[in-house]
């Protein structure tokens, strides 16, 4: 049989390929020689009988073949890390391990009083948290090294293979410090006059800004910094003129606070559900579904 033909190395060698783009970057992450890898590769194609990406200098390009392959070979690996990690767990007590990666919207807004609930109806759960940019976190949650993303819902090419169930809407902001020039007389066409920290192009929110700035007329920024990271925008904002375009979720507080403000453009166009990705056929844990309903504690408070 086909099935008996394929072995773990070949399931990684593809998952790693896709993961990361190239082949140079899947060797580094496997530890693996070129020749090796494209060996395994071959061995793989060989074994289905289909090419399953094809490879330029441009990187790579799944077939149709390939992508459905994919889907069931990031299931399978997953499936085989829960099952490694369920031992481990009984080993030490039975304790359960959920692994929860986060968009820095949600991670600022939501997740600090999730936890809190969570770990007040779980205690005996190891609970690991990550954050992060939509693709790096959905790659890994493809590959099975997390169990849920909570975040906004990107495209329709970056959500296959993935379950979504929507919490709530959230829209893009667009902040400055208070006392900036723009608070008094807001103007789109002044924007371009100082720095701004502008999505990147893994976010899930650049698609919707980069159509909001095409529908409003807004040209490229000449003092352009990519980046989504919290902790960097509230300290470079404090020190400069700087606008910022991001999440709502992220600085919430802060606009509360008064330590940032926003200035009144209509950004509705950016607005975009946040919600739940899970592997589609993975069962939930007693866990899971503990943090689930932690969340949606934390979004009636």
């Amino acid at each position: 049989m086909t099935t008996n033909r394929i072995k773990l190395r070949h399931l990684e060698a593809l998952t790693a390929i896709a993961r990361h783009g190239s082949l140079r970057a899947a060797c580094a992450h496997l530890h693996l020689s070129p020749p090796a890898l494209s060996k395994t590769l071959k061995e793989l194609e060989d074994t289905l009988g289909t090419t399953l990406m094809h490879r330029d200098r441009a990187g790579i390009r799944m077939t149709a073949e390939g992508a459905l392959f994919l889907r069931f070979a990031n299931q399978s690996l997953a499936a085989l890390h829960r099952g490694v990690e369920g031992l481990s767990d009984l080993r030490h007590g039975g304790r359960e391990t959920l692994r929860v990666g986060s968009l820095p919207s949600v991670a600022a807004r939501l997740m600090p009083q999730a936890v809190a609930t969570f770990r007040r109806v779980a205690p005996d759960t190891r609970l690991m948290l990550r954050d992060g940019a939509h693709g790096a976190l959905t790659a890994l949650l493809r590959a099975g090294e997390l169990d849920i993303v909570v975040g906004r819902m990107g495209g329709a090419e970056t959500m296959q293979g993935l379950s979504f169930t929507q919490l709530y809407v959230e829209k893009v902001v667009c902040v400055t410090r208070a006392g900036h020039p723009l608070i008094e007389s807001p103007d789109l066409d002044r924007l371009a006059d100082w720095p701004v920290l502008y999505p990147p192009e893994d976010a899930a929110i650049r698609p919707l800004l980069d159509r909001w700035c095409l529908a409003h007329g807004v040209q490229p920024f000449r003092d352009q910094v990519d980046c989504v990271s919290g902790a960097f925008g509230r300290n470079y904002l404090r020190a400069s003129d700087a606008v910022w375009f991001i999440s709502e979720g992220v600085v919430a507080q802060d606009l509360a606070d008064g330590r940032l403000h926003a200035l009144p453009f209509d950004l509705s166009l950016t607005a975009g559900p946040v919600g739940l990705m899970t592997q589609p056929e993975a069962a939930s844990s007693r866990s899971q579904q503990l943090f689930v309903q932690s969340l949606r504690v934390a979004l009636e408070s």
